[in-house]
């Protein structure tokens, strides 16, 4: 009998795969691998034979295309891929997936956790499956659908096309990376050992969406260096570094934050402060669309940097920029197909389709900057790293009726039907 995308989804959620940022290993934690050697088994067990996972847990395997050779050379091999790992900010460990059913509308207050409500007011989507099943963590946890909903629908789609061989479709290559959440997916990811011509993420929102741009993305590093002295004795000595880091974030007060911005309006985000007096750190998101965006923020930080170092001589502020992706719809626009097929497959599914903005990234992203067209495929999950994800059952169903069709697109586009 054959697996529901539900009965695989709810299996993932329970393996803790959260990713650690600042990690100098790959991947960031190697409790990531868990889930990836767990892959590798079922892919295997699929018939996918040459299912295996490398140094770095990077998972890759082949169906095989059931076209003559003749047939199969004219169609493009695709690639599906996904992530293991779940985001640093929101504790992975022990999640306790609840599937509310029949969903009777409102809003659905967390079993774990009282206070963590999904309100339908702020989540209107609700509304579209009243009377469906609707999966949430317990309250206490993120629930983890980005991305093990991607990666339990390509399973689930992959079996499907086994069972039925009468869906024609050329070579398919399956991808799982460690630590896209930290921006690193693809760092050991070697493209032309996957050797798909096109491929897709399944990491995507709601139901419907193809997501074809992301924004420019690089992280920031404040580091303040003071000087610690015993407090009783530390007038004219003491150089804290906490207070000048508060001084450096009160400074971007005023500039675009993600929670006073939307749509196409980049941002500056502080996100993270560690450290103590004689040292301390903040992490800074840097996002936009428009790369002449990036670089005036850029250069916004390293004003701040100089003013901040002004005040306060006795003290080293370092900063440090590193680009984390650039916005895939620069190479996605070389061939148009690939997200037009995309679009059709939805379609298919009995879907209309919305092109969407990701405000974010995915590993398509840098993917498609080292040769390998990516756009990204909706799993369905809303409010993403956070302890009010949620996922409607039916969108992972129809993210499965997706990717069969995208596959089936490709052949007859292929073969000229």
């Amino acid at each position: 009998m054959a697996e529901t995308v539900l009965d695989r989804f709810l299996r993932y959620v329970r393996i803790d795969t959260q990713s650690r940022e600042g990690a100098d290993t790959y991947p960031s934690t190697e409790k990531q691998k868990d889930l990836s050697r767990l892959l590798v088994q079922e892919l295997a067990a699929l018939g996918l034979t040459d299912a295996a996972m490398d140094e770095w847990g990077v998972v890759m395997a082949t169906l095989p295309s059931n076209l003559s050779p003749e047939e199969t050379e004219k169609v493009p091999v695709i690639g599906l891929l996904g992530h293991v790992d779940t985001s640093p900010e929101v504790s992975g460990k022990d999640v306790r997936p609840v599937v509310h059913r029949n969903h009777p509308g409102g809003d659905l207050v967390l079993p774990g956790d009282s206070s963590q409500v999904i309100r339908e007011a702020d989540n209107p989507g609700l509304r579209d499956h009243v009377g469906g099943d609707i999966v949430t963590s317990d309250g206490t946890t993120l629930l983890g659908a980005d991305d093990k909903a991607g990666i339990a629908e390509i399973l689930t789609a992959l079996e499907y096309l086994i069972r039925h061989p009468e869906i024609r479709h050329g070579t398919l290559r399956v991808g799982f990376t460690p630590d896209e959440e930290t921006g690193r997916g693809t760092e050991h990811f070697d493209v032309r050992k996957f050797g798909a011509d096109f491929a897709y993420t399944v990491d995507g929102g709601a139901m419907g969406e193809i997501e074809n741009e992301t924004f420019n993305a690089a992280s920031a590093v404040f580091t303040v260096r003071g000087v610690n002295v015993h407090p009783g004795y530390a007038k004219g000595k003491l150089v804290n570094a906490v207070r000048i880091a508060t001084d450096l974030v009160r400074e971007l007060q005023d500039d675009p934050a993600p929670e006073t911005t939307e749509k196409r309006e980049g941002y500056l985000h502080p996100y993270v402060i560690e450290g103590g007096v004689e040292q301390t750190t903040i992490r800074v998101l840097i996002r936009d669309f428009e790369q002449s965006g990036m670089e005036e923020k850029a250069g916004r930080l390293r004003t701040i940097r100089d003013r901040v170092a002004a005040r306060h001589p006795a003290a080293r502020i370092g900063l440090e920029i590193q680009e984390s992706y650039k916005n895939m719809k620069v190479r996605l626009d070389e061939d148009p197909r690939v997200v037009e097929y995309a679009l059709d497959a939805v379609r298919r599914a009995g879907i209309e389709p919305v092109l969407q903005i990701i405000r974010g990234g995915t590993d398509g992203a840098k993917l498609c900057f080292m040769g390998l067209l990516t756009p990204n495929i909706f799993a369905g999950g809303l409010n993403f790293h956070s302890r009010t994800e949620w996922i409607p059952v039916a969108a992972m169903e129809k993210a499965v009726e997706t990717l069969v069709h995208l596959v089936q697109i490709w052949t007859e586009k292929g073969l000229g039907e």
